[in-house]
């Protein structure tokens, strides 16, 4: 059995679980709804306030969907109630974010500013403060959108091993190299 996917999902107050039709789990919830279409043979099943899900055989396909399923539908939980946040940071002189409701206009040391537009669902918000590196603020109630959009952001110039400079998330280590050696 799946260590992972044998653990019920608890449902908070206020937030609902339904099973529709072709397998379409939709989770409403205070900050929002999201939905992720599953598997039609793993079985998901509401009994009080805890969400079970179960396969029906130990095939290896059936087993590695399980954990799968149980971990997506646990974050949709999490992030109709607490929502999730990524934190990016611009390391590198000149480098600067500025936002215009969704619209994130960044300048990362090429000739011309980059301009990303960040769906709606998320939330963003960038902070200059002096002698700090200008910070990328994301939030939502969907992890995996949140996670790709934070990857698109920091894959528009990734930090170098060198100097480090580049866009990076927040908690993120830079293993660091040495540069050439001196001349005789």
């Amino acid at each position: 059995m799946s260590r992972i996917g044998k653990q019920p999902v608890t449902l908070d107050q206020g937030v609902t679980l339904t099973v529709g039709n072709d397998n379409v789990i939709t989770v409403k919830g205070p900050k929002g709804a999201l939905s992720q279409a599953i598997d039609r043979d793993i079985k998901v099943e509401v009994v009080d306030g805890q969400v079970l899900i179960t396969r029906p055989t130990d095939q290896i396909r059936h087993r590695s969907m399980h954990g799968l399923y149980r971990a997506l539908i646990n974050n949709m939980v999490k992030g109709v109630t607490v929502g999730f946040k990524k934190q990016l940071e611009l390391v590198g002189v000149g480098y600067k974010a500025v936002n215009q409701g969704n619209v994130l206009d960044l300048a990362l040391g090429y000739s011309h500013n980059i301009i990303v537009e960040v769906p709606s669902e998320l939330k963003v918000t960038t902070e200059t403060l002096k002698g700090q590196n200008p910070k990328i603020f994301l939030e939502g109630s969907d992890n995996q959108l949140l996670g790709a959009v934070a990857a698109k952001i920091r894959g528009l110039r990734k930090p170098e091993p060198y100097k480090g400079k580049g866009v990076r998330y927040s908690d993120e280590f830079i293993r660091r190299k040495a540069g050439k050696a001196a001349g005789k």
